[in-house]
Order: structure tokens, then sequence, then C-alpha cells
């Protein structure tokens, strides 16, 4: 097996291992509490020590929330590898739908489970907005790399926001109907697209 080989497997396996003890979290907690459910109870849903769990989670709310550490990264990257001729807002919308068809399209009743239990504990609301930021801030610098300006420049801030009001819609939304959530977020960010064009470009 080749070096890059073996370096997928283990990213796969580490994927699985963190999924594994995200839904654990999850559903440990929205069956006993949060105050209910310790790391140990978790690590042993999942089939690892607690040693494993730290090398994943600092805490059991990290663990209920699922972080992707690697989500910010990716979201700027599949901005900037948007075709040239798409405006920044088209380029947004492709890069957000290949990313929720990746990570989170398959796998609707854990997060529907997730934004119940996020909702009856407020620690985890604190969490998962602190979260949104970091991840906002990386989509932000994509815009702001693609369009030419700086990332503290009201374009690239503003989009960014829009952008993930737009996502948060198409998931409240999605939680309460059939509708597969790359639809109801595409429509939603072929609404903001219609009032965004790109800014103009210094001569």
């Amino acid at each position: 097996m080749t070096t890059q080989g073996a370096e997928g497997l283990r990213d796969r396996k580490k994927r699985q291992t963190r999924k594994a003890l995200g839904h654990a979290a999850v559903r440990l907690v929205a069956e006993h509490g949060l105050d209910h459910v310790t790391v140990e109870d978790i690590s042993a849903a999942a089939d690892v020590s607690p040693r494993t769990f730290f090398n994943y989670f600092p805490s059991k709310e990290d663990a209920v929330l699922g972080p992707d550490p690697d989500a910010g990264a990716r979201m700027r990257a599949r901005v900037l590898a948007q075709p040239a001729e798409l405006s920044a807002a088209a380029a947004v919308r492709e890069a957000l739908l290949a990313e929720v068809a990746a990570e989170l399209a398959d796998d609707r009743e854990h997060w529907l489970l997730r934004m119940r239990v996020v909702q009856q504990h407020p620690v985890l609301l604190a969490k998962v907005f602190s979260g949104g930021e970091a991840l906002e801030r990386d989509l932000v610098a994509g815009i702001a790399e693609r369009v030419g300006l700086p990332a503290d420049d009201t374009y690239p801030l503003l989009l960014g926001a829009a952008v993930g009001a737009a996502f948060r819609v198409a998931v409240t939304r999605w939680s309460s109907t059939a509708a597969p959530l790359h639809d109801l977020l595409a429509e939603a960010l072929d609404l903001l697209a219609r009032g965004l064009a790109d800014p103009p470009r210094e001569p």
C-alpha cells in the first residue's frame, strides 16, 4: 500500500471514529439529558476508550455538537475552486451545496436530533454560535480572496453573513418538511444571489 493510500485509510478511520462519538453523544444526551451523560458513557457507546475520546473532542458538549475541524478550510477552498466566470454569490452557492451534499444530506435523522438536543440545552446553543462564527470567518476569507477585497471589507462580510442566514433558514425549514436540504438551501441562496451582484473592481 502506498503512503498516500495509508494516509487516506487513516483519515477515513479518524472520520469514522469522530462520527461514531458524535452520534453516540447526541443519542445519549437526547435520551438522558446533558447532565446525566459522561465522557465515559459516550466512549463506551462508541466502543473506544476515554483517552481516544479526548483525541477528538475536548468535552462532551463538543462531542454533541461534532464540529468538523476541517470545514472552514474546506469551504474556503471550495469557494476559490469555482469557475472564474461565476459571480461570488454563485461561487458560494455551488461551494455550499457541494459541502451539504458531501457532509450533511445523508444524515438527516442525526442532524435533526442534534438540533432538538441543542435547543434543549442553552450551553450548547452558545457553543453553536461560536462555532458558526469561526466557519463564517473562513468563508469570508475565501470570498474576499475571490473578489480581491480585504476580509474586513463590507462586501465579503455581508455576503458571508447573508449566506449563514440562508443556511439557517434552510435548516429550519428542513426540520419541519420532507424536502431535501439541498433543494431548500438552493432556493434560499438563489433568492439571495439575485440581490448580491459582484462589487465593482478597482481599475
